[in-house]
């Protein structure tokens, strides 16, 4: 394995002012390199008084090089090599994190990165992310998040089934956002607990749907429905005003 092959398996490019400031505010993994424009962004000055001690290189490139290298044009004129996200390795306890949401199924990055950064407004103590038919926190998923994603404590599981059973053994209480479910505002939230939101398209799935208590939210009429990171944040918004978390 080359040299820049195993740089790719302990490093990973994320991109925006935002991602990279709230990145070095967690101080949770390493910056590696940057890259920019010269001029530099308009939020260079924020991000500088923000540096490690430790050295950091700084290239400056082309705009069109950065599109290239974080695979998208909204970049804002920066980029960076970071360290790898660092997920939990250890399942969450209910003691220290009552109030945590379980993602099943969301395919797209924006309403990943969305999803993450309501559950942090709201207080949510952390996330589970399923490794089976989702999206991955990519940097496109980071930059949705406002870089929000930097500060939550997330658990990668391999399966739905794996995530509600180490649920159901930490002893959660388990809330499905589902249609047809109890009313949202007339429902309790009894802590610890963890809300599943499932997919944009299909929802939460079958094989796991009846593992929780369903919850609905209200709506205009029944042919419609809510954006998957609309959903998820009117409901983490709902329960932490119910449990005073915020």
């Amino acid at each position: 394995m080359s040299k820049k092959d195993k740089a790719k398996q302990v490093s990973e490019i994320i991109y925006g002012v935002h991602p990279i400031i709230e990145l070095l505010k967690a101080k949770r993994r390493k910056l590696i390199s940057i890259y920019t424009t010269k001029p530099e962004p308009k939020a260079w000055d924020q991000l500088e008084k923000l540096m490690p001690k430790y050295p950091v290189p700084v290239q400056y490139v082309s705009r069109d090089v950065l599109a290239k290298l974080a695979g998208s044009t909204d970049h804002q004129g920066i980029v960076a090599w970071v360290q790898k996200f660092p997920y939990r390795t250890k399942f969450f306890d209910p003691k220290n994190q009552k109030f945590i949401v379980m993602l099943e199924g969301i395919q797209d990055p924006h309403n990943l990165g969305a999803i993450l950064r309501s559950a942090y407004c709201t207080g949510a103590q952390g996330a589970i992310l399923i490794q089976k038919g989702s999206c991955p926190l990519s940097a496109a998923a980071i930059k949705s998040s406002a870089g929000l994603a930097e500060h939550m404590e997330l658990f990668l599981a391999t399966s739905p089934q794996a995530a509600i059973m180490l649920l159901k053994e930490a002893g959660y209480n388990i809330y499905m956002a589902v249609f047809n479910g109890t009313d949202a505002n007339k429902c309790d939230f009894k802590e610890p607990l963890c809300l599943v939101v499932g997919g944009e398209g299909f929802g939460i799935s079958k094989s796991i749907i009846k593992d929780g208590i369903p919850v609905t939210i209200a709506q205009r009429t029944p042919d419609i429905s809510y954006n998957a990171s609309v959903a998820a944040g009117i409901l983490l918004f709902l329960i932490s005003t119910k449990n005073k978390v915020i």
